[in-house]
């Protein structure tokens, strides 16, 4: 399997288009005509953004949408070939490369990135959403594990992050069945924070951005890393890890902002140092 090959920078720019304003970063999928499917020029791109937001002082949060019917209906798998000669590990490698970095980029950004799911997340754009902090959705979004339905095993971490989310038993029928799951029954089983009107979904994404944005930058960071560190870790090591993030914070000026704010009986003041 191989990928198509990649164009310059500037040319899948308008193919992810990203903006910060507020200190929220939005960054949007743009091809509404595939329901959003990646390219690898966009899953590239996606993972730069992610990085750069990481980085940039004058981000707070990020917010991730598409256009169109669909948040994300996974990779696009027509710039991809299914026959002809293949060195043994080419997929596995691919997969290393491509959708696991993606993923990856996800969890390992040190701002909180909320998932404004707008329509179709199927696949791969379906572990996009969910490997998001925080998962908004619209109330036509639609949740599909697609992978069965293609003679496929799941990629891009769905067999990592479905079973931490909901347990194995719901994670395995989501990805047996392959079924589309509404976005009210993905909240129930918790796959997504809250279902709002189609409507609201941009506004209720950017409050909560905002709210974000505007609070202790370094905190929410180090509290992100140990929470998801915490799903493969045992007590001592959560215990250890939780007391070197605190002793990290600490030295921050948002800390301090904070513990003096209580003090003095004010509202903080943060400013993401």
């Amino acid at each position: 399997m191989s990928e198509s090959p990649r164009v310059p920078g500037n040319a899948v720019e308008p193919l992810v288009p990203h903006a910060t304003d507020n200190r929220v970063c939005r960054i949007t999928l743009n091809r509404p005509e595939t329901l959003n499917a990646l390219t690898p020029d966009q899953r590239e791109r996606l993972i730069d953004l992610l990085a750069e937001a990481s980085a940039d002082a004058a981000v707070g949060a990020v917010v991730l949408t598409g256009t169109g019917r669909g948040f994300c209906a996974g990779a696009d798998l027509r710039g991809a070939g299914t026959t002809g000669d293949r060195i043994p590990g080419d997929v596995a490698r691919m997969l290393r490369l491509g959708a696991q970095r993606l993923i990856s980029a996800v969890l390992d950004c040190e701002k909180p990135v909320i998932a404004a799911v707008n329509g179709t997340a199927a696949g791969l754009g379906a572990h996009l959403a969910f490997a998001c902090d925080l998962v908004l959705a619209a109330e036509s979004a639609r949740f599909v594990e697609v992978f069965v339905r293609r003679g496929l095993v799941p990629d891009g971490g769905g067999a990592y992050l479905l079973p931490r989310l909901i347990g194995p038993q719901r994670a395995k029928e989501l990805m047996f069945f392959g079924d589309a799951l509404t976005a009210a029954d993905a909240e129930r089983l918790g796959l997504v924070n809250r279902v709002v009107p189609d409507a609201e979904l941009e506004k209720t994404a950017r409050a909560w951005a905002e709210r974000l944005a505007a609070g202790p930058t370094r905190a929410l960071a180090l509290t992100k890393q140990l929470v998801n560190a915490a799903l493969d870790s045992d007590r001592a090591a959560s215990f250890a890890a939780e007391a070197a993030a605190q002793e990290i914070n600490m030295t921050t000026r948002d800390a301090q902002e904070g513990v003096a704010s209580f003090v003095e009986r004010r509202s903080p003041v943060y400013r993401g140092r």
